[in-house]
């Protein structure tokens, strides 16, 4: 059958300008299986031709007047506000997440590139005097940063568009010229985004969106003219991507098995429903969804019901319904992957006090407890609508279970206490702590990374811009200070 009779074949972006290649990639909705659109895949002579692209225009695009760049996010940001709700649909059709869910992140992605906008104006050089010694009398130092060079992003699925604004705002922001290379279950966002990017005065070479399949991308990373590689996924693929190219500036935001602690004084309504949706919002496909939750003995009882409650109230199915907080995942495979680690959690002590059961690619919000500590629910990442329940005696026996893991992205404390919460800051392994709230809590502006195997680097568009560029430094002598 050929798809393209009923969907429009989707060129990609080399060095600014659409091309379409020599295969296809066929995207499908997981709820309900359809053809969303077809991306052409780019040759691996054009992934060359993207590549010198890029590594020629390096040193014009560091060098690109501020306003420039300014003005070129800007737009982006604009455009992607007129375009929002068509964006939105799309996010939907290709990712699966409910319609509520991605008109939320066409709205960050908007703010991204505000704030990388407004950061691109900001980023300017600083001035040091040197004549605090009288050897250097006369001496001053202006200390600026310099862009490593062009930047291969690596992006995931769970948000195709803003986790790719992650990558391209900073960079832009910074002048450095950047290759996409999208997840291959979802492009269509990413391309979309190319075409906001080749409506501005970038130079040629300045981005590219390549939807190669994922067993080309190991080029691309070994490739010297692409200095930086900035990847957002999974910790055994990004801990490979550092170990392959270790002379490289490699960023990581990889994944994490996100606790939620809620102590004896927290509002145990406010903690339940929030836990419930953050636990299932993108079908648990987030690095952040809470996945472990650790409650206080003395409200343990209490808590559970009424997060079971609240997680009953949930309303599945459909992801274009309005009403739908719960979609599906982003495959059936990755549905099996789930419930295959619910079922081994079960037949090793753990209880089902909710969900557990799949359909396609759809699992139900599941609520587990009793489980095993050695559990892969418990240990690794589930990716997934699935929460494991635990309780502990103390504070400090609930902070320590937090920390009891490989990962450390954030972690969410509910309490009214402000010495709990700065005992949270002090004690907890992570690198964001949310007070009040779940750890799934981000604002596009604050620094945003782990610590462990949960990443290296940060993201958030200051933070980020400092990622991808080194400080210069230029000594001025002889000066009447």
């Amino acid at each position: 059958m050929d798809v393209r009779r009923d969907t429009d074949l989707r060129p990609f972006w080399l060095a600014g300008r659409p091309v379409t290649g020599d295969a296809e990639l066929t995207v499908t909705n997981s709820h309900d299986g359809r053809v969303v659109g077809v991306a052409s895949v780019p040759t691996p002579a054009q992934v060359e031709e993207a590549v010198a692209a890029a590594h020629a225009v390096s040193r014009q695009a560091a060098a690109l007047p501020v306003h420039v760049r300014a003005e070129a996010l800007a737009h982006v940001s604009r455009r992607l506000s007129e375009r929002s709700e068509e964006i939105a649909q799309l996010i939907t059709a290709e990712n699966g997440k409910p319609i509520l869910w991605a008109r939320g992140e066409v709205g960050r992605a908007v703010a991204t590139f505000r704030f990388a906008a407004e950061e691109a104006r900001r980023f300017s050089g600083a001035v040091q005097r040197l004549d605090t010694e009288p050897a250097a009398q006369g001496r001053l130092a202006y200390v600026t940063r310099v862009p490593y060079g062009p930047v291969l992003a690596i992006t995931p699925f769970n948000f195709p568009l803003n986790l790719v604004a992650h990558k391209v705002a900073p960079a832009i922001a910074v002048g450095a010229p950047i290759i996409v290379k999208p997840a291959p279950a979802t492009p269509l966002s990413s391309l979309v985004l190319g075409e906001i990017l080749a409506e501005t005065d970038l130079p040629e070479g300045m981005f590219s969106v390549l939807p190669v399949p994922n067993d080309r991308a190991g080029a691309l990373v070994e490739d010297p003219r692409l200095p930086v590689v900035s990847f957002t996924g999974s910790g055994p693929v990004g801990f490979a991507i550092k170990d392959q190219v270790p002379r490289k500036h490699v960023t990581l935001e990889l994944g994490g098995n996100a606790a939620a602690v809620v102590l004896a004084d927290a509002d145990l309504d406010w903690a339940a429903s929030r836990i419930a949706l953050f636990s299932n919002y993108q079908a648990g496909q987030s690095c952040i969804a809470v996945q472990r939750v650790i409650v206080e003995e003395s409200v343990a009882e209490e808590f559970t019901g009424k997060l079971l409650s609240a997680v009953g109230a949930l309303v599945t199915g459909d992801p274009a319904d309005e009403k739908t907080q719960v979609g599906p995942l982003v495959s059936e495979d990755a549905a099996v992957r789930v419930e295959g680690w619910v079922a081994e959690a079960v037949s090793a002590g753990a209880r089902v006090l909710a969900g557990g059961t799949r359909d396609g690619a759809a699992f139900t919000p599941t609520v587990l407890t009793d489980v095993p500590s050695d559990a892969k629910v418990v240990r690794e990442e589930v990716f997934g609508p699935v929460m494991v329940v635990q309780r502990a005696g103390s504070i400090g026996e609930a902070f320590a279970a937090v920390n009891d893991s490989k990962y450390g992205l954030q972690a969410g404390v509910f309490t009214r206490s402000l010495d709990a919460a700065f005992r949270a800051n002090r004690e907890l392994e992570v690198g964001g702590v949310i007070i009040g709230d779940v750890p799934s809590y981000r604002a596009d502006q604050m620094p945003y990374g782990g610590v462990k195997e949960s990443g290296i680097g940060r993201e958030g568009l200051h933070s980020a811009m400092d990622d991808l560029t080194y400080e210069k430094v230029m000594v001025l002598t002889g000066l009447s200070l």
